[in-house]
């Protein structure tokens, strides 16, 4: 006899939450001055928050504003593992032939070292799950290619992974998070 598993998957419920059905136009960007802006935040109390992956990158790169610098330096940063991803994806994707190879790797090594388990937060299932919805959603209304898709289904992830506990995340990516906050409207983003 075949036992069938079943699925806690509550696919109506998600349903019920994000409304895919009332979004059939292409989503808008807000206005900028009703987003706040990492730089609003920079130097208040200590804030807990979780970076995206462009911040890490930059940062890398030494092309973060000063502001969102200031921000990180006295913030309690949290982690998305998804963002960890994105970034082992990149160094994988990295070629080895290029002569900043070993510089690379070692530099992003360290970074990574550094994250401590304790403030690694990984997505749960109904953050996939749900997700998946906004992701899709956004995909038909804004006409995203594949690899947007991907990245869109990523942005959701750590979005909806800060939000779960409390966070908001902060990114230059502000086009996107604006469309995904707007579908699911729970969680919080620090632009620059």
């Amino acid at each position: 006899m075949v036992r069938r598993i079943r699925l806690s998957i509550d696919l109506e419920a998600l349903l019920r939450r994000c409304k895919p059905e009332q979004w059939r136009d292409q989503l808008i960007p807000r206005p900028i001055e009703h987003l706040v802006a990492a730089a609003a935040v920079a130097g208040n109390a200590r804030l807990a928050l979780v970076p995206d992956t462009n911040v890490y990158i930059r940062k890398m790169g030494g092309t973060l504003p000063a502001d969102v610098e200031m921000l990180l330096d006295t913030a309690l940063q949290w982690h998305c593992s998804v963002c960890i991803a994105e970034i082992t994806a990149g160094v994988a994707h990295y070629d080895p032939a290029a002569s900043n190879w070993r510089h690379v790797r070692r530099q992003y090594g360290i970074l990574l070292g550094w994250i401590p388990d304790t403030r690694l937060l990984v997505p749960d299932a109904q953050s996939w799950h749900l997700a998946g919805v906004i992701s899709g959603t956004l995909a038909r209304t804004q006409g995203f290619q594949p690899h947007q898709r991907k990245e869109c289904l990523n942005d959701a992830l750590i979005y909806l992974t800060a939000a779960k506990r409390g966070l908001p995340v902060v990114t230059a990516n502000r086009v996107e998070f604006d469309m995904i906050q707007q579908i699911a409207p729970g969680g919080t983003f620090l632009h620059f």
